[in-house]
């Protein structure tokens, strides 16, 4: 462990040296940035104390004044921004100017989570990532993506600057950029046609509690372990103790103005579903409150099938149920399903491109209007047993399964000895949102389940290629 990185120690909140200018800003404010569009956007920093400090956008002209702190020179206020452009210039000063330049106004997603999303456009060692060679060559400084990746950094108390400057889309950047994430701006900037800035806050193995807050667990989860940051113990783990990144890299990055969050985490938390559900559901809600964006949109990836240790265990599946009730307890939410590009060797899947996509599409049919795709996964609805098969229905917003020429695989059923068998499954074309199974070792078969084991791959989609998300009918 580098305990270096945990030593809370001032910090230089500036693109610009004290020489330069009085006023000086957060790195996340500077050059090339992306402002969130027809919004009130946050804009902060530190000049000289008590000195009126002023904002003057290129877009409108317009300026914007608030006096710093007597004593500490810090300053915070909201700019009105346009609709999507660029670029621009924004001038801010005490007396001294700094202007950032090349400034857009579009859409700006911050993502986080652990090693899938972490694991950058040109993969980690012998483990690609599908389609990183195409977007690392194809990139272009000139196209409308601004990307922010986050220093990693791990610390006891909050710190002031995140340390991670907004950079154009060139191939060096998009290289070492979350291929989750990329791919998301990626297929949102096509889309929507308009600018979109990325914030990348992702460390590998990271637990959901790490980039959680202090006060929050301590109120609501009085069994997660906070003796790191409050001192009875020294650091057991740089990225999985409680607040460390929390402390380190998102709150310093508050209150930057942003549409919505993606993310990916769940693998160090997969033993404890129950808990999860809770946790994820609070930083939910303490993300909304800390970039003061109550209905940001949040987005986010059912892990995918991987062995672990025993690839026949349903640890996995009551995980993926708990993700799953994360639907019902975070309002304005949606999930990507990924039961199907799991990969039996490494534990961090190729297909970052379709995981990105689909995240991408669950925002362009929930935020953006594209209201002629269906971007949610079919999920399990109800189940009837008779004549020695089982009938279920998936709740799919009326539109046909298919199995895009597949055969049918991940489906189990089990009579009352609750012995689950590998079952045959086919569409019941009588009624398009229903899936018959059988097996003939489960004459009488009360309960089925899909993909709920450690290691089983879907083979369910809607028509637009989503596939159905993992379930089971019983509460064994």
């Amino acid at each position: 462990m580098n305990i270096k990185h945990l030593i809370a120690i001032p910090l230089a909140l500036s693109l610009f040296s004290a020489a330069q200018a009085k006023v000086t800003l957060p790195s996340v404010i500077g050059d090339n940035m992306v402002l969130q569009q027809k919004t009130e956007a946050a804009l902060w920093g530190k000049a000289s104390p008590g000195r009126k400090v002023t904002v003057t956008t290129s877009w409108d002209g317009n300026k914007v004044s608030v006096q710093a702190d007597p004593r500490t020179g810090s300053w915070l206020l909201k700019v009105p921004t346009p609709e999507a452009g660029g670029p621009y210039e924004i001038t801010i000063s005490d007396g001294d100017k700094v202007t950032l330049r090349n400034v857009l106004v579009g859409e700006v997603w911050f993502a986080s989570g652990q090693s899938n999303m972490e694991m950058p456009v040109k993969g980690y060692p012998s483990q690609p990532a599908l389609g990183g060679t195409e977007a690392i060559t194809n990139a272009k400084p000139s196209r409308q993506i601004r990307i922010c990746n986050v220093i990693k950094r791990s610390s006891l108390s909050v710190q002031e600057d995140p340390q991670g400057a907004w950079e154009l889309n060139s191939p060096g950047v998009v290289a070492n950029t979350s291929a989750t994430a990329y791919f998301f701006a990626d297929v949102l900037q096509e889309a929507i046609d308009v600018p979109v800035g990325i914030i990348v806050a992702s460390w590998g193995g990271s637990t959901i509690q790490a980039w959680m807050e202090h006060d929050l667990l301590k109120e609501k989860f009085p069994e997660v372990d906070l003796g790191s940051v409050e001192g009875s113990h020294p650091v057991r783990n740089e990225y999985t103790d409680a607040c460390l990144l929390y402390n380190g890299m998102v709150a310093p990055l508050a209150p930057y103005t942003i549409k919505g969050m993606i993310w990916y985490q769940g693998e160090a938390n997969r033993e404890h579903p129950d808990q999860y559900v809770r946790l994820q559901t609070e930083y939910v809600r303490m993300m909304r409150g800390l970039f003061q964006v109550p209905d940001a949109a949040f987005y986010y990836v059912q892990i995918a099938p991987w062995p672990y240790h025993d690839p026949d265990s349903f640890v996995s599946g009551y995980f993926y149920e708990g993700q799953q009730k994360c639907l019902e307890t975070i309002p304005h939410s949606g999930m990507a399903v990924t039961c199907d590009i799991g990969e039996w060797g490494p534990i961090h899947p190729s297909h970052k491109r379709e995981v990105g996509q689909r995240l991408a599409w669950l925002a362009m049919q929930h935020d953006y209007g594209f209201d002629s795709i269906c971007a949610d996964a079919p999920t399990y609805e109800s189940v009837e047993f008779k004549d020695g098969k089982a009938y279920v229905t998936f709740k799919v917003d009326d539109l046909m399964l298919a199995f895009l020429e597949k055969p049918f695989e991940g489906f189990e059923i089990a009579g009352e000895d609750r012995v689950f068998h590998k079952a045959e499954a086919k569409i019941d074309w009588d009624y398009y949102k229903r899936v018959i199974v059988q097996s003939p070792e489960v004459p009488e078969p009360v309960a089925v389940r899909y993909c709920f084991r450690n290691w089983c791959k879907g083979s369910l989609y809607n028509n637009y290629g989503i596939p159905a998300a993992p379930f089971r009918t019983d509460d064994w």
